[in-house]
């Protein structure tokens, strides 16, 4: 028997055409990964295209994992095991492999044709011993092994070489000590009325696990331990699955059924094919032709009573920003998810970046202020969509709900929280006054500074809606220019005033005061836990901050700022979240932004981080 190699974490990058499976492979190894134990964290990245030109560099598709018997808290900076199915893999992905790690190279993939559109010169032999001389290599021609696995299926030599990301998953089974059943079970169900295509598949994972096991070229096989994570129910979930579930958990919590309005858009989508699996709670969806259809259905069914909610990214937001201000000079509850993407214009569809924050915080002519708030992880994005809820409806305001590509996309381990920790969502519509001869005033505000919900139809409260200005307490419409500038004063003086109902900003690890704070939104929260663990094992004064509230900031913000010699603030923009600081607060902070479409590496922030701590 082959001997186990302890490993306290692993990164594996899957690399191939966007046909090659590489996304599922991923998924499915990190789905058996999750039932050992460990703590994990994943990236998928993949080309904008459906279906990208096969075999050339801006086709390849890929899927990261990082997991170990530690807490694991991003996908890793660099890879120990590539997989490469091709030549335009093993090129895109070489440079982010370790000294001495592993590639598993499908010999098929580097062919004469695969060579020339991954644009290797000609006569060069990208995996010749030469030129991976400083890397553990496993030349297995898989697809050829793939199609004399399967060559009495009856299937056709496509169908045939579809399978083979299935040998890889096998062979890593094998490779890292794991069981198949599971994986096994789930083919069972995906296949179930494909019977020829489901026998495939699992021959193919065996024959792949088998060749592991029997072939004398593999030294042993590596063992990871369980991580020790929280006791408690644990699901894998992805950003986007988890903000469904927060939204239909607010819903339940506020005792108000769910509206989705939306228009397709990648990151997003799949918002809108989640909550539609939610009908049997009450969730309606609704596919408006455009942008501006759906949000303005979102805002009537808000108008009506209903949990209003739109979802989109970032071309999205700007179409949208003309309702936008429609719900917020009404007063009207409204949760706008951006799942941010590359932009600007069309941009980068299926790339992460950061760079709508002042597009949510100031995208709307006119003074237009609403509340903006971020999630920081896929688990987190179920709480924050919590949290939007709340402030809507409890504050009558539109929120805008910041999440990413590279959230909404990754998987991380998820406890499962009990609907009975999670706090009602009070939620109060005006009624009808006792006396009759009392005039319904509908701006009429509250010590919040918050007007009442009047639904459509309840007796007695009669009012008038939209968009131009609003005299105070009647809605009447108003060219006053005091009214006016009254009207918009208070309309900041609210959104502001529900910094007095979050709570204050807490330090996530670190010391409370000293010499370097890192203050970060959104994403870049693994990374910047992880190198702040580092410097404070290696003695720096440096600690972690994190915003989920944005508009308004936290309370006590100000001061947490100025406890420390240096604020660094690091983005996946040109310095958005760092502008607002310095217009607010008057601080110099350093900024350490990457505009790339792939999240900042730890290796990366270390860097700056020293650079500050060294001057």
């Amino acid at each position: 028997m082959s001997a186990k190699i302890l490993k306290e974490e692993v990164t594996i990058k899957f690399a191939g055409d966007s046909g090659d499976g590489m996304q599922l492979t991923g998924g499915l190894f990190t789905s058996n990964t999750a039932l050992t134990g460990s703590d994990l964290a994943t990236y998928p990245d993949f080309p904008a295209e459906i279906r990208a030109p096969a075999g050339t560099l801006p086709g390849v598709s890929g899927f990261q994992i990082q997991f170990g018997s530690t807490k694991i808290f991003t996908p890793g900076d660099t890879y120990d095991v590539l997989v490469a199915m091709n030549a335009a893999a093993l090129k895109t992905n070489l440079n982010r492999l370790k000294p001495n790690g592993t590639i598993i190279i499908n010999s098929d993939g580097f062919d004469k044709r695969n060579l020339r559109l991954a644009k290797y010169a000609d006569g060069e032999n990208p995996i010749s011993e030469e030129a991976l001389g400083d890397y553990q290599v496993f030349k297995m021609p898989i697809t050829k092994l793939t199609r004399e696995c399967l060559v009495d299926s009856g299937l056709g030599t496509k169908e045939q070489e579809r399978c083979k990301n299935m040998f890889v998953l096998g062979f890593l089974y094998w490779r890292y000590n794991r069981d198949m059943v599971e994986t096994i079970e789930f083919l069972t169900s995906k296949f179930s009325k494909k019977q020829e295509i489901l026998d495939a598949n699992v021959s193919v994972l065996k024959a792949g696990y088998h060749f592991g096991e029997t072939t004398e070229t593999f030294s042993g096989q590596f063992e990871v331990k369980p991580a020790p994570l929280e006791p408690g129910t644990y699901r894998g979930v992805m950003g986007n699955e988890a903000l469904v579930m927060g939204l239909v958990t607010a819903s339940q919590k506020s005792g108000l059924p769910l509206f989705y309005g939306s228009y397709p858009i990648t990151p997003a989508s799949d918002i809108l094919h989640g909550l539609a699996a939610y009908k049997h709670f009450g969730v309606k969806t609704f596919q408006a032709e455009d942008e501006i259809a759906a949000v303005c259905s979102a805002i009537g069914a808000a108008y009506g009573g209903n949990l209003g909610v739109t979802g989109t990214s970032g071309p999205g937001l700007a179409l949208k920003g003309e309702a936008l201000g429609l719900a917020m000079i009404l007063e009207l509850p409204l949760i706008i998810c951006n799942i941010q993407r590359g932009g600007p214009s069309t941009g980068l569809p299926t790339k992460t970046e950061q760079s709508d924050l002042l597009q949510a915080m100031y995208g709307r002519n006119g003074e237009s202020p609403v509340p903006v708030l971020a999630a920081c992880s896929p688990g987190d994005c179920f709480e924050t969509a919590i949290e939007a809820c709340r402030i809507a409806l409890q504050h009558m305001t539109p929120v805008v709900l910041l999440s990413d590509g590279y959230i909404a996309n990754s998987l991380e381990p998820w406890k499962f929280p009990k609907a009975s920790d999670i706090p009602p969502i009070e939620v109060n519509f005006a009624k009808k006054s006792s006396d009759n001869d009392e005039v319904y005033l509908p701006y009429k505000r509250d010590e919040k500074l918050v007007r009442s919900w009047a639904i459509p139809g309840t007796p007695g409260l009669a009012h008038r809606i939209g968009g131009l200005e609003k005299e105070a307490n009647t809605g009447s419409v108003s060219y006053d220019p005091a009214n006016h500038e009254y009207m918009v004063k208070i309309r900041e003086e609210r959104i502001e005033k529900i910094a007095e109902f979050i709570p204050e900003l807490q330090i996530v690890s670190g010391l409370e005061q000293g010499d370097l704070l890192i203050l970060g939104w959104g994403s870049t929260y693994g990374t910047i836990h992880s190198v702040v663990d580092k410097m404070l094992s290696q003695g720096h004064m440096i600690a972690h901050a994190h915003l989920r509230h944005i508009k308004p900031f936290p309370r006590n913000l100000d001061r947490i700022l100025r406890s420390y010699k240096h604020v660094l603030i690091p983005e996946l923009n040109n310095g958005q979240l760092s502008s607002l600081i310095r217009d607010k607060y008057l601080i110099d902070v350093k900024q350490y932004n990457k505009i790339q479409g792939m999240p900042i590496s730890k290796s990366e922030l270390e860097h700056a981080v020293l650079e500050i701590l060294e001057t």
